[in-house]
């Protein structure tokens, strides 16, 4: 029996769920190929692609998009001052961080005026094409509408713990803070001060509670979906969870997910004590 077991018992129509260590998958449950919306987790992938076009020269995060004093990013790190949903600013920019799928959606304007292509088919030549994600496609807001399978998210995260299409340096800008001192919400979770943000990917910090473990360290980054999506990097033990359902999130995976994210980096302690233990009696 293995961690990911916990999934058979979650209330969910289906699920699939690996776990990988160093960046390679290291255990499955469920259908790798199983095609679903991503939901917010498409966050992460559209970033990427987005952090493509800076590299290539075409935008920069400091390109001004949207209202006055707001750049690239500020609307990669939910700092750009827009609602949810909406297309009127709430705040100044760089004033607090409002969870905000409208900042995605100006910011994809934005690639797409500068790279004279659709957003989606920019996506799939700068990201999905050479990580060979064949199943990932975008079927509307680059906020939430990426539809994939495990296997793909798995080669994902494979590309972020090694990037591959874009610099390391820039790389590290994604997981890394930005914006340090604002305050916010993570829908469905809480309200946090501060409510840490990278570029794309949530930052767990000293969030508590959290949709992560109660294990995982302040270094883990990562995202969830209201889809039922979500994944996690803990870069401190190098060890990464990704779990799709076809259930919409609420208290189940507030439950369902620390319980088997703490069951994940268990058994990696517990696999290093004994490897450590081996190491020593030869």
């Amino acid at each position: 029996m293995t961690a990911l077991d916990l999934t058979k018992n979650w209330p969910v129509p289906n699920v699939s769920a690996a776990t990988l260590r160093a960046g390679k998958v290291t255990d499955t449950i469920g259908d790798v190929d199983r095609r679903q919306r991503l939901a917010s987790i498409s966050k992460p992938l559209t970033t990427w692609a987005m952090l493509v076009a800076v590299e290539e020269g075409v935008i920069g995060l400091d390109t001004p998009v949207g209202q006055d004093g707001c750049t690239l990013e500020h609307l990669l790190s939910h700092a750009g001052g827009y609602p949810f949903e909406g297309p009127t600013a709430i705040a100044k920019p760089g004033r607090t961080r409002i969870y905000s799928n409208t900042g995605f959606d100006l910011a994809t304007e934005a690639i797409e005026l500068a790279t004279d292509m659709a957003f989606a088919d920019y996506l799939d030549e700068a990201v999905f094409a050479p990580l060979g994600m064949g199943s990932s496609e975008l079927l509307g807001s680059a906020a939430k509408d990426v539809h994939s399978s495990l296997a793909d998210v798995c080669a994902f995260i494979e590309e972020v713990h090694t990037p591959t299409l874009i610099s390391a340096q820039t790389a590290d800008g994604a997981i890394n803070l930005h914006y340090p001192s604002l305050a916010g919400i993570v829908p469905g979770v809480g309200r946090y001060t501060p409510c840490p943000w990278g570029l794309g990917f949530e930052l767990r910090g000293e969030k508590q509670p959290h949709w992560t473990g109660t294990r995982n360290s302040p270094h883990t980054f990562g995202h969830f979906g209201g889809a039922g999506t979500m994944f996690w990097v803990d870069p401190e033990v190098d060890v990464a969870l990704v779990a799709l359902t076809d259930r919409p999130f609420d208290a189940w995976a507030l439950s369902a997910w620390p319980e088997l994210s703490d069951a994940v980096l268990d058994e990696v302690t517990n696999h290093t004590q004994v490897a450590e233990a081996d190491a020593v009696a030869q």
